[in-house]
C-alpha cells in the first residue's frame, strides 16, 4: 500500500493473517448434543465419544458483525455515464443527498467487528473421572467503532462545528494452547474448566478521543482531540517523513507516513481460564452458564504514535471513485482514503514504550433448554451471550429449535437478536461411526457486491471434521 495510515491497518491485517480471529464459537450449536466443540462455549460440556480433529480442518470459524457495511458507504454514481465514467462512488459524493448518504448509519456508534479462528488440533477423551480436551488454535479479533458525527463531518453537511466524539480501531492475534476437564459432580450438576496458555502474535489499538472540528477562516478545518496508536508486533516501527507547516515561519515537522515490519516473532505471553457449569433441574429442563477468556497477554514491545498537537489544520475528506470500470482495484482506491486519514490523525512517532499488558475480552454465556416430554428428539433452547470488550462490547439472545431425527444426525435452526441486527442461524451435525462433520451459520450470508464484498457486515460460517471412536 502507499504511504498512509492505512499501512497501520495493513499491519493490523497482517496480524490477522498471521493467525486466523478470536472465534466466537458456533452459538447455533450450543444445544446440539453431539457437536464436538460445545466445550468451547461452556467447558462443562463433555462428549459421549472420544475424538481427534483433522489438523487445521477440525473447526474453522469466520464471523463478522456490525451495524453498518459496504452498502452504506458505496453508492452507484448518479453522474454515470453522462457526467462521469466512474460507476461507483461513496456517500461523500456531492450529488448524493445528505439524507440518502447518512441514512444507513446509526445515530450512535457505528461498529464492525470480526472473528476468525482456525483449530490447528483438538482432541477429546474420557479419563481421570471426566472428559478432557486438548486444543491448539490460532485466534484473531478485530473491530472498529466510528461515531455518527464522523460521517456527518466526512459528508460535510454544512455545519461549521462538529462534535465528533471518540474513534476506536483494534486488532489482535494470538495462538492458544488449552487444557480442559469436565466432570459430573452428582446426578444434576456438571462442572468444567479450561486453562489456556496464550502466545501473542500482535495487537494494534487506535483511539482518537474527544474529536472536534471547526471551520476556520481560510476554509480549512481546525481539528482537536487526543490520538494514540499502540502497536505490539515484533519488528514493527512507524516510518516518519518531514513536512512543512502552511506557515513558513513555523518551519518543518515530522509526521508518521508509513509503517515497517522487520521480521516476525512471538510478541507476548499470557494466560486465561474458562469456567462453566450445567445443572439438570428435571427430565425436561436444563440450565447452564459459563465465563470464557478471563485472562491477559503481556506484550514485550509497544510502538506508539500520538498526534503532534491537540489542534491542527485539516483539508477535509474528499470523495473518490470506488471502481472506475477500468480495472482499478478497490485496494488502490482505499489508499487514497488512507492518505486523507494520515492527515486527519496527524500522528508523530513516540517510540517504543517498552511493553504493555492487555485483556483479551471475556464472554458470558447463559443457557436454558427444554426437552419436549411427548417427543424427546426435539428440544428448545434460549442462549444469552455477552462479549465484554470496551468499545466492542455486544450482547445477543438466541432462540433455537433442535432436532435429533437419527442417532448419527442432529442440528437445528434459530433466531437471534443482538446489538447489531436480527439474524437467522442453523447447524447440521453428521456423525456416523468413526467420523464427524459439521457446518453451520449464526447469520445467513446476504447479498454481495460485484467485488464479492458482503453488502452487510453480518456474516458467519463454521465448518469442521473430526475422527471419532
Amino acid at each position: 500500500m502507499k504511504q498512509s495510515y492505512t499501512r497501520l491497518a495493513a499491519a493490523v491485517i497482517m496480524i490477522a493473517a498471521a493467525g486466523g480471529a478470536m472465534a466466537q464459537g458456533l452459538n447455533s450449536a450450543y444445544f446440539t448434543d453431539d457437536y464436538k466443540f460445545r466445550h468451547d462455549m461452556n467447558p462443562a460440556f463433555g462428549n459421549e465419544q472420544n475424538y481427534v480433529s483433522i489438523p487445521a480442518l477440525g473447526n474453522i470459524s469466520v464471523n463478522t458483525h456490525g451495524n453498518f457495511g459496504y452498502e452504506d458507504v458505496v453508492f452507484d454514481n448518479p453522474m454515470y455515464p453522462h457526467g462521469s465514467d466512474k460507476k461507483l462512488t461513496t456517500f461523500m459524493n456531492p450529488y448524493i443527498s445528505t439524507g440518502a448518504a447518512l441514512d444507513g448509519f446509526s445515530k450512535g456508534n457505528n461498529r464492525i467487528m470480526g472473528d476468525v479462528g482456525i483449530m490447528l488440533f483438538s482432541g477429546g477423551f474420557k479419563a481421570f473421572g471426566g472428559y478432557n480436551t486438548i486444543e491448539i488454535s490460532s485466534k484473531t479479533t478485530f473491530g472498529i467503532s466510528l461515531p455518527y458525527e464522523l460521517f456527518e463531518f466526512a459528508k460535510n453537511t454544512g455545519n461549521k462545528t462538529y462534535d465528533i466524539g471518540d474513534i476506536n480501531a483494534h486488532a489482535m492475534s494470538y495462538a492458544e494452547l488449552a487444557f480442559g476437564h469436565s466432570r459430573q459432580i452428582n446426578e444434576k450438576l456438571r462442572v468444567g474448566a479450561k486453562l489456556k496458555f496464550l502466545f501473542g502474535l500482535g495487537r494494534a489499538d487506535l483511539k482518537f478521543s474527544d474529536v472536534k472540528a471547526d471551520l476556520a477562516a481560510n476554509d480549512k478545518w481546525t481539528v482537536s482531540g487526543k490520538a494514540t496508536a499502540d502497536v505490539s508486533l515484533k519488528g514493527f516501527s512507524f516510518v516518519s517523513e518531514t513536512d512543512e507547516y502552511n506557515n513558513p515561519d513555523k518551519g518543518e515537522y515530522e509526521k508518521v507516513s508509513d509503517v515497517d515490519v522487520d521480521g516476525f516473532g512471538l510478541g507476548g505471553f499470557g494466560m486465561a481460564i474458562d469456567l462453566g457449569g450445567v445443572y439438570r433441574i428435571n427430565d425436561d429442563w436444563q440450565v447452564s452458564a459459563a465465563v470464557l477468556d478471563l485472562g491477559f497477554i503481556s506484550w514485550s514491545e509497544n510502538a506508539q504514535a500520538v498526534n503532534r498537537s491537540d489542534k491542527f489544520e485539516f483539508d477535509g475528506f474528499h470523495d473518490i471513485s470506488v471502481n472506475d470500470g477500468s480495472g482499478v482495484s478497490f485496494d488502490d482506491q482505499a489508499d487514497n482514503y488512507g492518505d486523507q486519514m494520515t492527515d486527519f490523525l496527524n500522528l508523530r512517532d513516540n517510540g517504543d514504550q517498552g511493553g504493555r499488558t492487555t485483556g483479551i475480552g471475556a464472554t458470558l454465556n447463559f443457557g436454558a433448554e427444554y426437552n419436549l416430554p411427548v417427543y424427546r428428539k426435539i428440544t428448545f433452547g434460549l442462549l444469552s451471550s455477552t462479549r465484554i470488550k470496551g468499545a466492542y462490547t455486544w450482547t445477543e439472545g438466541r432462540l433455537s429449535a433442535n432436532w435429533t431425527p437419527l442417532k448419527w444426525l442432529d442440528g437445528g435452526v434459530n433466531l437471534a437478536v443482538n446489538s447489531f441486527t436480527t439474524s437467522m442461524g442453523w447447524v447440521l451435525n453428521i456423525h456416523p461411526k468413526g467420523y464427524n462433520f459439521f457446518i453451520g451459520m449464526d447469520h445467513l450470508l446476504g447479498k454481495q457486491s460485484k467485488e464479492s464484498i458482503p453488502l452487510s457486515s453480518n456474516a458467519s460460517l463454521n465448518i469442521g471434521m473430526s475422527v471419532t471412536w
